[in-house]
């Protein structure tokens, strides 16, 4: 089976060594994140976006009723527990309600939207206490209640954590919430900016504040690595291998419509110890990985604010135009990139395999 490998270079922890795009055959192909195999199996499609609705009564200031917060009677069985994470964010937004203060909202979602759920607050009520009657409601209307709560805003914390314990439920400040985000994005125009107690000049709440980079643990550090590319069928055969938990990683919704053969952008991690490499960077909230060319390093980010040293490349001319390219092409895809973790570049499976994309934080 043909695959092919876009190996931008490849160093040790001090030293790189450029490398040309290369096409193998299998099955000495290098490393399963740098091929591709045929037929692909595609991640579940991501739910079409709802649209929010308007206001029917005029001028007055009040919170739209999209969707209503009002839920159905609890089912008399107990939730279901599910095996993945849902989405939450609680924050005010630039909107007014009929008494000229500050409006609040809860959103919760699932990874793919098929679900969601949006609740206006006054800003008389924003505490833990309100929030977790907020979640039991929306946890009885679901007859379900996910692994964990995933939430962006550090700054929130407190409250949300409290509220998560109260419900029995894990909650974690991470990146990874671009699926919350990207719909936050869409209620700015569709939803805050409609609405008749709508302020423009409102500043944005609660912005992201990411931390100076850290030097990288020992445990977290491999022998050598590449800056590697591969075509998005490849990433989605990669993912099934997440799903059925063959190896270490986590996932992101994948677009459906873009093309099979966009290429993507990725790191490969390559160590004798990749199964233990993999295991103790799984421990991790990955965010993203980008390229500081002032330092010559790459950067990983986890959580909502830690960011770590994660490799270092000579900053020769050749190397540097290199990093340049990879960061264009990672920008082409929306910030989309890969992580791989394997024993060499010979391996014929990854033990450690993350989806990545760049945060952007959602305008309010």
């Amino acid at each position: 089976r043909a695959s092919h490998v876009c190996v931008i270079h490849s160093s040790d922890m001090s030293t790189l060594a450029a490398a040309a795009c290369v096409a193998r055959v299998a099955p000495s192909t290098g490393a399963r994140a740098a091929r591709a195999r045929t037929p692909a199996r595609s991640l579940t499609p991501a739910a079409p976006l709802r649209r929010g609705r308007r206001s029917g009564d005029g001028g007055r200031l009040m919170a739209i009723p999209e969707p209503a917060a009002s839920t159905p009677a609890a089912p008399t069985a107990p939730p279901v527990e599910l095996s993945y994470d849902w989405q939450l964010d609680f924050c005010s937004r630039p909107m007014k309600d009929e008494r000229g203060k500050k409006m609040w909202e809860l959103l919760i979602c699932d990874e793919t939207r098929t679900f969601e759920h949006s609740e206006f607050f006054p800003n008389n009520r924003i505490n833990s206490v309100e929030l977790s009657k907020a979640i039991d409601r929306v946890i009885a209307a679901q007859g379900a209640k996910p692994r964990r709560f995933k939430f962006f805003r550090s700054q929130m914390m407190t409250i949300i954590t409290r509220a998560c314990n109260d419900v029995g439920i894990e909650s974690l400040a991470s990146r990874r919430c671009q699926t919350l985000t990207t719909w936050l994005d869409w209620r700015v125009e569709n939803v805050y900016k409609i609405h008749p107690g709508y302020d423009g000049q409102a500043s944005p709440m609660m912005g992201f504040e990411a931390s100076s980079p850290r030097p990288l643990p020992d445990a977290l550090r491999g022998e050598s690595w590449a800056f590697v590319a591969l075509p998005l069928v490849g990433v989605r055969e990669e993912a099934e291998q997440v799903k059925a938990r063959r190896v270490f990683g986590d996932l992101l919704e994948l677009d459906p419509n873009m093309p099979d053969d966009t290429l993507i952008p990725g790191i490969a991690v390559y160590t004798k110890r990749a199964a233990a490499l993999a295991g103790w960077t799984k421990g991790l909230e990955l965010g993203g990985i980008t390229v500081d060319l002032d330092m010559g390093t790459l950067i990983l980010d986890t959580g909502v604010a830690d960011s770590w040293q994660y490799a270092r490349f000579k900053q020769t001319k050749a190397l540097t135009q290199e990093a340049k390219e990879w960061e264009e092409v990672k920008e082409k895809v929306g910030g989309l990139h890969f992580l791989a973790i394997q024993t060499d570049e010979d391996a014929e499976s990854t033990d450690g395999f993350w989806i990545l994309q760049d945060f952007t934080n959602s305008k309010f």
